[in-house]
């Protein structure tokens, strides 16, 4: 059950939006094999200006079509299931017409009582929900 933040620059149209949105949850569909309902993403768009993206030294340029994301999941998938979902958003994102200079994707691990779906409780600790599977 990832949670995903999107930050975008301002210009694109609604339809842009969605696509990037499900360009993304595609992806995390397709290498983590989690439910097509556990859809959790919060995508804002900012003036120019709010967004600093550099290289960190890697020697290309982003553009003002920079994505930054922020995924937070549960701990325990490996470094090799990491890289196969960064290479799947950026695949992805590709075909929506984003550069692979443009995808910025930090990760977050956290555990199962991190979360609360609802009600003020923790489901996987209560046990309404099923921890998912790795």
């Amino acid at each position: 059950m990832p949670l995903v933040r999107i930050d975008v620059n301002q210009g694109r149209s609604p339809e842009q939006l969605q696509e990037l949105s499900r360009s993304i949850h595609d992806a995390i569909l397709a290498e983590y094999g989690i439910p097509e309902r556990d859809y959790f993403h919060v995508l804002t768009e900012h003036p120019q200006g709010q967004i600093f993206a550099q290289d960190a030294g890697l020697g290309f340029e982003r553009t003002p079509d920079v994505v930054m994301i922020q995924i937070f999941t549960q701990a325990g998938r490996g470094q090799e299931a990491k890289q196969s979902l960064f290479a799947a958003i950026a695949e992805n994102l590709a075909t929506a017409g984003i550069a692979g200079e443009d995808v910025f994707i930090g990760y977050v691990e956290n555990t199962a009582g991190d979360w609360s779906f609802g009600f003020g409780r923790a489901q996987y600790v209560t046990g309404e929900l099923a921890t998912p599977g790795r």
